[in-house]
Formats: structure tokens, sequence, C-alpha cells
């Protein structure tokens, strides 16, 4: 039976990445040095970190991060500068970026799993990851701010332009879906 339940999350994790994958490349907006507005792409996620444990949620965020950074080429290109700051660039736009989807259910589960419960965590991931490429666009992508203008500010208005819409986005589907089938889908397939 063990077996039978690992088939079934491995199963339910891939549809989900794929789907994720699938909602990332219908693009509303694309920042012209990276960062995306997306229909929800990364509500599927989100809802495996739902259903199963943190580890398994942030499995599952990892490997939509590597799927996404093949995908979209940042694997298959080598890099031009130094490969401490490609490596550096992975790590805090994609690995960690990305990875802390796969806390939804941490938040989901310490706030007592309530409908309230999924947004509020939606929220906060989504959030952590805004943090993350305000850190990248700090420590690496200083050098596109304009002239006389702190970094700092740089990351915060170029990342919030299009991370800001993200989190509204992905909150209020989250919202939608809590009041009428988040419940439903982990009930039926957890």
């Amino acid at each position: 039976m063990k077996s039978m339940s690992m088939t079934k999350k491995l199963t339910n994790s891939a549809i989900m990445i794929a789907l994720s994958l699938v909602l990332s490349f219908f693009a509303v907006f694309k920042a012209p040095n990276g960062g995306d507005i997306t229909i929800g792409s990364m509500v599927p996620v989100i809802v495996i970190s739902f259903m199963y444990s943190t580890r398994w949620g942030i499995f599952t965020s990892i490997c939509y991060t590597v799927l996404n950074m093949i995908f979209k080429g940042v694997v298959t290109t080598l890099p031009t500068e130094e490969i401490s700051t490609y490596l550096l660039m992975i790590l805090l736009d994609y690995i960690l970026a990305f990875g802390v989807f796969g806390l939804a259910g941490f938040f989901y589960r310490l706030m007592g799993e309530k409908r309230i419960s999924m947004i509020i965590s939606s929220f906060l991931v989504t959030f952590l990851r805004y943090v993350c490429h305000f850190l990248s666009g700090i420590i690496l992508w200083g050098s596109y701010a304009p002239e006389g203008q702190p970094v700092w500010i740089y990351s915060i208005l170029y990342n919030g332009g299009y991370m800001i819409p993200e989190i509204i986005i992905t909150t209020l589907i989250v919202s939608v879906l809590s009041i009428s089938s988040i419940d439903t889908i982990i009930k039926k397939f957890s």
C-alpha cells in the first residue's frame, strides 16, 4: 500500500509541476531583464505543498525549478561572467526563489489548515520569492540601476514591477480556489 501512495504522490506532483510549467509560458507581461507576470503559474505547486509534507513541497518546488531553468534556457547557456556569479544567480533567482513555494504547506499547517491559512500561506511564499529576487537585484544586478539611484531602490522597483502583480494574482487565485475546490482536491487526491 505504501508504494501505491508514493505512486499517487509522484503522479499528482508531476501533473502539478507540468501544469505550473505550462502556465509559466503564458506570461501577461515580461520584464526586460527577466521576470514575468503569469496567470498563477505557481498555484499548482502551492497546492502540492498543501496536500503533502513541507519536505515534499520543497522537493516538488525544486523539481519545478530545474525543469523551468531547462525549458527557459537558463542552464543551456554558458555563463558570460564569472562562474560564481552565475551560480549565485541560479541559487537566488531560481532555487531559493521558487523553492520557497514548498513552504506553503508549512505555513498552512502552522496556521491550522483553514481556508484563510491557504490564502495567507500563498501570499507569504510569493512574497518570499519577491525577497529572493530583491536580494539578487542588490547583489547581482545592481549595475542595471540608473546612475545616482540606490541599488536597493532599483531592486525594489524593478522586481516589484512584476512580483507585486504576481503576488496579487497568485493570492487571488488561491482565494477563489480555497472557497470552492482546493479542499476537495486535497481530500480526493492526497
